[in-house]
């Protein structure tokens, strides 16, 4: 007992250094935004990596009911792509359409890979974290989707670690169009099931069908035109009865996100830049007409 009373003495100094770092990195973390947002963020390195680790567990732990489905998977794709082949042989007579098509719709867009180590399904403001960063070329507000449709937007990058705002997000805000039917809305989700989300602002001039699909409208500077987001499930009207507010069943299963790939379209980026430019000049013009007065 001695001896521990002499040793507390002895570095009592150094104890008392160490309690008054740690009291003042609290402070600073938790009453500054930015820095907390930076320390408490999954794209910080340490919480990205433990992210991962567990992620890559459950991966493998699972995947002999992964490969299951995937084989399944691809026995579906394989039957569809027959059939789309004769079709397109049918009303072409050319074997190289598909082919050529394909590349045709790929050229555009460069797709960044990723890995989901990270996300949350039952909170108002869900996120995603993914494994890749911004020394992988990922930037905020890219679009991200899966093999079944849209995931959402990156919101903060890190350097080997991105947080995704997916649609299962308050916040979320993509505008989306009713296929083949030129209709436009925004798509919301309000804390209900993983699997609905909300196409609103509809108009009440619009026709359409209960299974109809929905996709981009590519009216945005983040997501391409033609991306698959859902189907319509059940038709409302909107609060003040002055537009449609569609019910969507999305194509994405959150419960079962693994992969993903972050769209990094040169052409979005430049709508983007142009959307802020004139964005800013009107702001100026603002500003300038307001110090006149």
């Amino acid at each position: 007992m001695n001896n521990l009373t002499e040793f507390l003495a002895k570095y009592k100094h150094w104890f008392l250094f160490v309690l008054l770092e740690v009291c003042s990195l609290v402070l600073l973390f938790r009453f500054n935004n930015y820095q907390g947002s930076v320390w408490f963020t999954s794209a910080n390195y340490v919480a990205g990596w433990a992210y991962e680790a567990g992620s890559e567990l459950t991966s493998y732990l699972t995947m002999g009911k992964a490969n299951e489905e995937l084989t399944q998977r691809n026995v579906l794709l394989e039957q569809q792509v027959r059939e789309l082949s004769a079709r397109l042989y049918d009303k072409t007579h050319d074997p190289r359409y598909l082919k050529r098509g394909q590349y045709r719709f790929l050229e555009p867009f460069k797709l960044i890979p990723a890995k989901v180590v990270s996300s949350t399904l039952n909170k108002a403001n869900n996120f995603i974290t993914i494994n890749k960063g911004s020394w992988d070329g990922v930037r905020k507000d890219m679009g991200v989707v899966c093999g079944n449709g849209v995931v959402g937007t990156v919101y903060l990058v890190g350097i080997h670690y991105s947080v995704i705002i997916p649609v299962l997000n308050s916040k979320s805000n993509i505008s989306c169009s009713i296929q083949g039917r030129d209709y436009f809305g925004y798509l919301h989700w309000t804390s209900g099931p993983s699997s609905i989300a909300y196409l609103d602002d509809v108009p009440r001039h619009a026709r359409f069908r209960i299974g109809d699909r929905v996709v981009t409208s590519g009216y945005s500077a983040i997501f391409p035109a033609g991306v698959l987001v859902g189907k319509v499930k059940h038709v409302y009207n909107s609060v003040d009865g002055l537009s449609f507010r569609i019910a969507v069943k999305l194509s994405t299963d959150f419960g079962n996100l693994r992969d993903v790939c972050v769209i990094d379209n040169a052409s979005i980026r430049a709508r983007k830049q142009v959307i802020e430019a004139a964005q800013d000049s009107i702001r100026s013009l603002a500003e300038e007409s307001g110090g006149a007065e």
